[in-house]
């Protein structure tokens, strides 16, 4: 009797190993996929000018080289604040030293937190590498993340094939081949969503802090987390203390604005850094005579309005409320921003789009019709960054 108790118990044993492992290895070759598909994906962007291709699928590019990724807008204009820290003393010698004109409060639009990675990397492999470099990294941090809180939430049967899809969004190709930073903002709102759903209120305010020092439109994770709050109060009738750490949210900006007062002297210096401020009205983006639009060709910017509005339609019954009510302030936020690039600014709405229709994303008849489109998106890609560049003729500052 003891001895077949004794064998059960370790066949039993053995068996919770094999499943436990087996659960663990298919998890991390998910991890290795996603790490190669970045990789070789980015690999494939640069291919035409690290190969200095003139004439690429029809693309005709003049003096092709690496300098088509390294100039492409703003990148290079983040190395200036990481290379000075906003003083602008130096800001002003780097402009006599060459083309650049800008008024040295121009740079506070270009928020420090990007600077300051690139700044620190650039100790071991100068500005320019540093710039790709940071980007590429949290590319790599933001799939990995993505997959990961697909998969801790339960929000997918398939998170590895959605999170491929994640990664390959048109315009987000673009900003994770280029100096941007973009894929650090996703990492961390991203990041600061999954810990809010977590309770962990504390880490959930230092990633939303950190995504403002990114990016302003971090704040807009205050105003929904505020939201949640409320509705939470409403229904159970009590408060949780630790809801408090989410005051750092906004305090990351106020940490930006004492920086600029220190380094600029003006404490407002984001908000005299010239026409960088886009939220004008509804659907302002629709006006050709604005500077920052220029174009009457804008019927695409009508499907992210879509997409991203019926994303806030079908997340309003998900339990996870941070990613209904995030969703719904960015995309109303979206309407009124008054810039051609809606594509770019609306990025922290795709990974919610994919987890709202995750069924769809990973259909079948998606993957196919994908799959035949990708060759077209590289196409785009390499278009826009040929097309997109800096008109850089002096790299001294950049270096």
């Amino acid at each position: 009797m003891r001895k077949n108790m004794a064998h059960s118990i370790i066949k039993a044993g053995s068996l919770f190993f094999i499943i436990h492992f087996s659960m663990r290895f298919k998890k991390s070759i998910s991890y290795f996929t996603l790490l190669f598909v970045v990789l070789i994906s980015t690999f494939l962007v640069w291919f035409p000018f690290l190969t200095r291709q003139e004439n690429f699928l029809g693309l005709k590019i003049a003096d092709s080289n690496f300098q088509y990724v390294y100039r492409h807008f703003d990148g290079p204009l983040y190395i200036i604040p990481a290379k000075t820290l906003y003083n602008t003393k130096k800001i002003e010698s780097i402009n006599r030293d060459s083309i650049l004109s800008q008024d040295p409060k121009y740079f506070s639009a270009h928020l420090p937190l990007y600077p300051l990675f690139i700044r620190g990397a650039s100790v071991f492999f100068g500005y320019l590498k540093s710039m790709i470099g940071v980007t590429l990294l949290f590319s790599i941090a933001s799939a990995l993340l993505f997959y990961f809180i697909l998969h801790e939430l339960n929000l997918t049967k398939k998170p590895l094939i959605l999170t491929l899809v994640f990664i390959f969004l048109p315009r987000f190709l673009v900003v994770r081949s280029v100096g941007s930073p973009e894929p650090l903002f996703l990492f961390l709102i991203m990041i600061s969503l999954y810990f809010f759903e977590k309770e962990k209120y504390l880490f959930s305010g230092i990633a939303g802090a950190l995504s403002v020092m990114t990016k302003t439109p971090g704040l807009l994770l205050f105003g929904a987390y505020g939201l949640v709050i409320s509705e939470r109060i409403l229904r159970t009738k009590k408060i949780t203390p630790s809801w408090i750490w989410l005051i750092l949210i906004p305090l990351g900006f106020l940490s930006v604005c004492i920086l600029y007062a220190i380094q600029m002297n003006d404490f407002l210096a984001y908000f005299h850094s010239g026409d960088n401020i886009h939220l004008i009205a509804p659907f302002a983006v629709f006006n050709f005579q604005k500077t920052w639009v220029g174009t009457a060709w804008l019927e695409d910017v009508l499907f992210y309005f879509f997409l991203y509005g019926v994303t806030v339609y079908q997340l309003a019954k998900n339990k996870h409320r941070s990613f209904f009510y995030f969703s719904l302030i960015y995309w109303v936020a979206i309407l009124f921003v008054e810039h051609r690039d809606i594509s770019r600014y609306s990025l922290p709405l795709w990974p919610m789009a994919l987890i709202a229709f995750e069924h769809f994303f990973t259909s079948k008849k998606f993957i196919v019709i994908s799959g035949l489109l990708l060759a077209g998106i590289y196409v785009y890609v390499w278009n826009f960054i040929i097309y997109n560049g800096m008109p850089i003729t002096e790299w001294l500052p950049f270096l």
